[in-house]
């Protein structure tokens, strides 16, 4: 999984919060399946980004980012990913839960190097 912030992107945008507990956290063939997952989003019109983490319980979530619901259901229908979604059901999450909102203001904060705060 990612370890780095995806850009922000000028709003209105939606977001997908996939949240879930993984029956097995240190399963390097999950880990590999992700990272395919992420970079077969890259690919597709209307991504923005992705952000995700796991703590060592298994508790995780990715935060994908979209330009319009028409994006995120091509996402959702998308043959790989659609395998990918079969395969968590059936070997990899306890349970999860995927929740989608509209972003509608966004901002961010960056302290640089002097330790002086940077507001957007």
């Amino acid at each position: 999984m990612t370890s780095q912030f995806a850009p922000m992107a000028e709003p209105p945008y939606y977001v997908v919060i996939f949240t879930n507990k993984h029956n097995a956290p240190d399963d390097a063939d999950y880990e590999t399946a992700g990272q395919a997952m992420e970079e077969l989003a890259k690919t597709m019109p209307g991504y923005l980004g992705f952000e995700a983490a796991r703590g060592e319980d298994g508790f995780g979530f990715a935060i994908s980012y979209w330009e319009s619901e028409e994006a995120i259901a091509n996402w959702k229908r998308q043959a790989v990913h659609l395998e990918m979604q079969k395969r968590g059901r059936s070997d990899w999450y306890e349970f999860y839960n995927v929740r989608i909102a509209k972003v509608e203001r966004a901002y961010s904060m960056k302290t640089n190097k002097m330790g002086k705060e940077n507001s957007k």
